[in-house]
């Protein structure tokens, strides 16, 4: 089958096809004599593999890794559960810090008036954070964040 109806086969767009034999982790796939790739049911089933894979938000080299102990008929299961757990613990930490921003910026926004006066703490704090980050930039510039920082440094 042509890249195309691979593409529709596997739910894997053409791009991303490309992209996989670019970075080996579908092997090229036969030419014919047009030069057109010409993908076989295998090369369909490993790209759903791919695809699924992705969906679970494994990166590619982790997915590389799947492939290959996926293909080894001596695998250990173990070695397969540990690149799994290995996952779980990266997805708990992205959660926590998404959960953790998230809150965040509830908090900010429930300081928030929202209405016409242009005070925003939403703003301020986001200011307060990049010159926390670039403090030679920010001490060339004014700013009423730093106005604000210089003041409450005052009445500590």
């Amino acid at each position: 089958m042509n890249i195309g109806e691979a593409s529709n086969a596997s739910g894997v767009s053409a791009k991303m096809i490309r992209y996989y034999e670019e970075i080996e982790l579908i092997p090229h796939p036969a030419r014919t004599d047009s030069g057109y790739r010409a993908y076989t049911l295998a090369d369909v089933h490993r790209l759903r593999f791919i695809r699924r894979a992705r969906d679970l938000g494994f990166p590619v080299t982790e997915i590389a890794e799947l492939l290959s102990l996926w293909d080894d008929r001596s695998r250990k299961s173990a070695d397969v559960k540990r690149l799994a757990q290995g996952h779980i613990a990266d997805l708990e930490e992205r959660i926590r810090n998404l959960r953790q921003m998230a809150d965040t910026l509830q908090t900010l926004s429930d300081c928030c008036a929202g209405d016409e006066r242009p005070d925003c703490p939403i703003l301020a704090t986001l200011e307060d954070r990049a010159e926390e980050r670039e403090p030679a930039e920010s001490l060339s510039r004014p700013t009423a964040a730093k106005d604000r920082v210089q003041t409450r440094g005052r009445r500590n």
